[in-house]
C-alpha cells in the first residue's frame, strides 16, 4: 500500500518535472505539431498512471479502518508528532477520488481544447508550460487530500496557491496576470490565519494535529478554529473573499472546470471538514457562525447570477454557492445532525462532477463558436445535441434535481436543517429550497436561450473534437451514480 500511496504522489510530481526540463531545456528542438498533440499525450500518461495507483488505494481502503502512515522529526524541537505521512480514510478517499478523476479527465480533455483551432483562444505555444503547471497542482491536491496533519496541509495548501496563480494568468496578457496575482493575493494573505493557528496548536498541545485542536482550552480552540474558517473562507471564495474568483475565468476553461469546480476551491471546505470530523466536539456557535456565512455567500452568488452575460462567469457564481453547501452542512453538523455534515461531504464530490459538465460544456461552446457571451448564443442544440444534452444534465445536478447527485446532497442537507428543530432550523431549510428554485428557473431560461433559441448560430452543426464528447460522457455518468460511491464512503463520519 505504501508503494501505491507513493505512486499518487510521484507520478504527477515526475511528470511535472519532465514538463519543466522540456521547456527549459528541449522545446526548441521539439516539432510544433508534436508540441501541441504530444504534450497532452504525455500529461495524460502521468496521470492516467496515478488514477491508476488511486483506485488501487480507494478499492483496497474501502470498508477498512483508517489507516495512518508516518514519517519524520522536526529538528531542534521536540514534537510528539511526525511531521509527514499520509492519512487513509472516508474524508480523503473522497478528496482523493475528485482530484484524479477530475484531474485526469482535464488533461484528456485539454490535450484538443490547446489547440490552434481554438477559435475563442487559438493556442501555438506554451503547451509544457501549462501541463507542468497542471500537473504540479495535480500533486499538490493529492498530497493535501491525504495530509495527516495540520503542517503538511499547510504546505501542500500554498502549493495550490502559486500553481493556480500560474495557471490563471496562462494567456499572458495583462488581464491574465492581474487576475492571476489577485488570486495568489487573496488566497495567500488569508493562509497567514492559517499559520497563527497552526502556530497556536502546536504551542500549546506540541503536535500539528488536527485532533489537537481539541485539547486547547476553549477560548483558544474557538480563536484558532475561526483563524482556519477565515483561510478557508478565502480558499473557497467564500464570504468577503469572493471576488479573486469571477475574474479568475479568464483561465483556459479546463483550468477554471478543475481549479474552480473541483479541486481548489474544495480545499477550504475540505479543511474545515477535518477539523470537524476530528474526534472533538466543535462548539454550536462555531456552527451557527459557519452556517449563516455560507447562507449569505449562497444568495450573494445567486443574486449575481442574473447580471451574467458571460456563461464562465455565471459558472464561478454558481460555484460559489454551491461551495457555500459545503460550508453550511458542516455548519448544521456542528449544531447536531450528523446527517448535514455529511450532506456537506457529499455534495463535495457530487458537484464536483456536475460543475465540471458545465464548464467543459462552456468550453466546447467557446471552442467551436469563438465566445461564451450568452447574447452572442441561440439555437446551439441544432448543431450539437449532445452538448445540449450534456449541459442540461449538469444544470439538472448542479439544482439538485432526483435523480441527479447534488439532489441526494442537498436532500441530506435539507433534512439536517430541519434536524435542528429550531427556527434556525426552518429558516436554513427554506432558504435552501429558496436558492435551489431559483437557481433552477435561471438555469432553464439560460438553457433555453443558448440552445434553444432562434438564430443563426445553430444552422450549422458545430465541430469540435470527438474526445470532448467522451469526456462528456463519462462526467455524465458520474453526475448520476457518484452518490453510489459517496453515501457509502460518508456513513462512518462524524
Amino acid at each position: 500500500m505504501v508503494v501505491w500511496l507513493a505512486l499518487i504522489l510521484l507520478l504527477p510530481f515526475i511528470g511535472a518535472l519532465v514538463f519543466l526540463a522540456g521547456a527549459l531545456l528541449f522545446v526548441s528542438r521539439i516539432p510544433s505539431w508534436f508540441r501541441e498533440k504530444g504534450a497532452g499525450y504525455l500529461a495524460t500518461f502521468w496521470v492516467l498512471a496515478a488514477f491508476i495507483a488511486a483506485l488501487v488505494v480507494i478499492t483496497h481502503s474501502l470498508g477498512k479502518p483508517p489507516a495512518l502512515f508516518l514519517f519524520g522529526q522536526m529538528p531542534w524541537i521536540e514534537a510528539e508528532t511526525k511531521l509527514f505521512g499520509v492519512l487513509l480514510d472516508p474524508l480523503s478517499l473522497l478528496m482523493l477520488a475528485v482530484t484524479v478523476i477530475v484531474g485526469l479527465l482535464t488533461v484528456i480533455f485539454s490535450t484538443d481544447y490547446l489547440s490552434s483551432k481554438n477559435h475563442e483562444h487559438p493556442v501555438t505555444s506554451g503547451w509544457m508550460r501549462y501541463y507542468l503547471w497542471l500537473l504540479f497542482f495535480i500533486f499538490s491536491m493529492v498530497g493535501l487530500a491525504l495530509s495527516p496533519n495540520l503542517l503538511q496541509f499547510l504546505i501542500f495548501w500554498e502549493l495550490t496557491t502559486i500553481c493556480s496563480a500560474a495557471l490563471i494568468a496562462f494567456y499572458d496578457d495583462e488581464k491574465s496576470y492581474r487576475a492571476g496575482f489577485k488570486a495568489l493575493l487573496m488566497t495567500h494573505a488569508p493562509g497567514l490565519f492559517f499559520v497563527v493557528g497552526l502556530a497556536l496548536v502546536f504551542v500549546y498541545t506540541g503536535t500539528f494535529d488536527f485532533a489537537g485542536i481539541g485539547k486547547l482550552p476553549d477560548p483558544v480552540q474557538a480563536s484558532v478554529i475561526i483563524l482556519l474558517l477565515l483561510a478557508a473562507w478565502a480558499k473557497s471564495a467564500q464570504g468577503p473573499f469572493y471576488t479573486w474568483i469571477p475574474e479568475a475565468m479568464v483561465a483556459p476553461t479546463p483550468v477554471s472546470a478543475y481549479l474552480h469546480a473541483a479541486a481548489m476551491v474544495k480545499a477550504g471546505a475540505f479543511l474545515m471538514a477535518r477539523i470537524f470530523c476530528s474526534g472533538f466536539e466543535v462548539s454550536a456557535g462555531i456552527g451557527i457562525l459557519t452556517a449563516i456565512v455560507a447562507v449569505l455567500t449562497m444568495y450573494f452568488g445567486l443574486i449575481f447570477y442574473f447580471l451574467q452575460d458571460d456563461l464562465k462567469k455565471l459558472l464561478a457564481y454558481s460555484t460559489i454557492t454551491n461551495v457555500g453547501y459545503i460550508f453550511l452542512g458542516l455548519g448544521i453538523g456542528a449544531m447536531g445532525p450528523v446527517v448535514g455534515l455529511r450532506g456537506g461531504l457529499l455534495h463535495l464530490i457530487c458537484h464536483a462532477f456536475a460543475k465540471t459538465i458545465l464548464f467543459l460544456s462552456v468550453g466546447v461552446i467557446s471552442y467551436s463558436t469563438g465566445t461564451r457571451l450568452m447574447s452572442r448564443l441561440s439555437g446551439l442544440a441544432r448543431g450539437s445535441p449532445f452538448l445540449a444534452f450534456a449541459f442540461i444534465v449538469g444544470f439538472l445536478s448542479v439544482t439538485g434535481i432526483p435523480p441527479f447527485s447534488c439532489f441526494w446532497s442537498k436532500f441530506y442537507i435539507l433534512v439536517g436543517a430541519f434536524g435542528l428543530n429550531s427556527a434556525l432550523g426552518t429558516v436554513l431549510g427554506l432558504l435552501i429550497l429558496g436558492e435551489s428554485v431559483a437557481a433552477f428557473i435561471w438555469f432553464v431560461l439560460v438553457t433555453q436561450r443558448v440552445f434553444f433559441g432562434k438564430g443563426a448560430e445553430g444552422d450549422t452543426p458545430l465541430v469540435f473534437p470527438g474526445l470532448f464528447k467522451f469526456v462528456l460522457g463519462v462526467l455524465i455518468l458520474l453526475a448520476l451514480f457518484s452518490p453510489l460511491f459517496g453515501i457509502p464512503l460518508l456513513e462512518g463520519v462524524r
